[in-house]
């Protein structure tokens, strides 16, 4: 009776190696047909339009995301009295900003929708702003149309630490939505991504194409 010599372990270890890379190759084969540019941040599939943004820009006058198409814009909610998150967007941004092309620079533009609006004032935002970036904009919107345009948004957040009416902290989303020059949402990235500018960059170069 012939009887079939056993595989070799070399053998064997070889073929599920080579299975397991087709699978792989497979899945970012998959991953580039959807998205063939390596996003940094996380792309929005499929790409839709952006909620409205509707409210008081930080120059006192009446403010509209949709007034800004033709621009690219980089859209994060936070609060003037916050203590790490919204000012490291802000500096963050800006540096993304001044590494981007000269021809591109004014093509993009920060926008700040406080979540604070019974101590952010449009004066506080148009100050708190300056410091950062000169360009940047500011939205104020008083409750309750915020709480909606937020949700529109996917952004939650409540207040915290509470100690008084006036001192407290609010606990938010700390994404920052990139919105293209034809007011649609491409991408979202954390505020902890934004320290590395070049990847930032390259996301922001590649949504202005």
């Amino acid at each position: 009776m012939n009887t079939v010599p056993p595989r070799p372990v070399w053998r064997s270890a070889l073929l599920a190696c080579l299975a397991v890379t087709l699978l792989l190759g497979g899945v970012w084969a998959y991953a580039r047909l959807k998205s063939p540019f390596p996003f940094y941040g996380t792309v929005y599939t499929p790409v839709t339009a952006a909620p409205a943004l509707v409210g008081t820009g930080e120059n006192g006058k009446a403010f509209s995301l949709s007034d800004l198409r033709g621009t690219t814009v980089a859209v994060f909610f936070g609060f003037l009295h916050c203590p790490n998150v919204c000012p490291t967007t802000l500096a963050s941004l800006e540096r993304v900003r001044q590494a981007l092309p000269p021809r591109d620079r004014e093509n993009f533009r920060t926008v700040l929708v406080t979540l604070d609006p019974a101590r952010d004032d449009v004066q506080k935002l148009r100050e708190y702003l300056t410091f950062f970036s000169p360009g940047a904009k500011g939205v104020f919107i008083p409750e309750p149309n915020l709480a909606d345009t937020a949700a529109a948004w996917g952004v939650g957040y409540q207040k915290a630490d509470v100690k008084s009416p006036a001192d407290y902290q609010v606990n938010h989303t700390t994404g920052v939505y990139l919105i293209d020059r034809e007011g649609r949402r491409r991408v979202v990235w954390d505020y902890t991504q934004l320290t590395n500018v070049n990847r930032v960059v390259a996301d922001v170069r590649e949504v202005m194409r």
